[in-house]
């Protein structure tokens, strides 16, 4: 049986054009081509079609001059220029915290680039304070790290900061080698 189906058209007589059927299910199209169904099981889209979710983004790095911190200490990495943030919720200038506003499933990056070799590197996304991810470089020659996963943030107080840990060097500068970004990949 045929699904009861919503046609956005711009030819023939153009405008909203509505097909009545049995199925429970609709259909949704442009010009004839089905972009996604919604039944009973969930919201279907066809091949090559996306759903983007909508929710806050951002993307940051260190820029001007680079970072010096202490070795063997966790420090928290500045990144103080904005390549993107959607809906205001990087802070770049005083707490380079990330709280986004709407809650779910953050998909989280973070790099660091050492201006000097040492034998180990770490980069932490700190959640609300704590380490939540972790990744790391340990090896002569190392140059920086890098860390991505995803890190539930309920909308309200939840938090993510950058963390580095090394033994010797400073942070570079640069959207290529030190950076930090989010992007919201499923609402809660």
């Amino acid at each position: 049986m045929p699904n009861n189906i919503i046609n956005a058209t711009s030819t023939g007589s153009g405008g909203l054009i509505t097909t009545a059927a049995d199925s429970g299910s609709l259909e949704l199209q442009s010009d004839g081509t089905t972009i996604a169904t919604l039944s009973s099981t969930g919201l279907t889209m066809a091949a090559g079609k996306l759903l983007a979710p909508t929710g806050p983004t951002f993307s940051a790095y260190r820029s001007s001059t680079n970072q010096s911190f202490s070795a063997n200490t966790w420090t928290k990495v500045q990144c103080q220029t904005e390549e993107w943030d959607t809906n205001s919720n990087y802070d770049n200038a005083t707490n380079y915290r990330f709280t986004p506003t709407v809650a779910g499933y953050y998909q989280c990056s973070a790099a660091w680039s050492n201006d000097t070799s040492s034998s180990y590197n770490y980069v932490s996304i700190y959640k609300n304070g704590t380490s939540n991810k972790l990744g790391i470089f340990n090896g002569s020659n190392g140059v920086g790290a890098t860390i991505s996963g995803v890190i539930y943030l309920n909308g309200s107080t939840d938090y993510i900061e950058m963390y580095m840990f090394s033994n010797t060097g400073n942070i570079q500068t640069g959207p290529s080698g030190t950076f930090f970004q989010a992007a919201l990949i499923r609402s809660a």
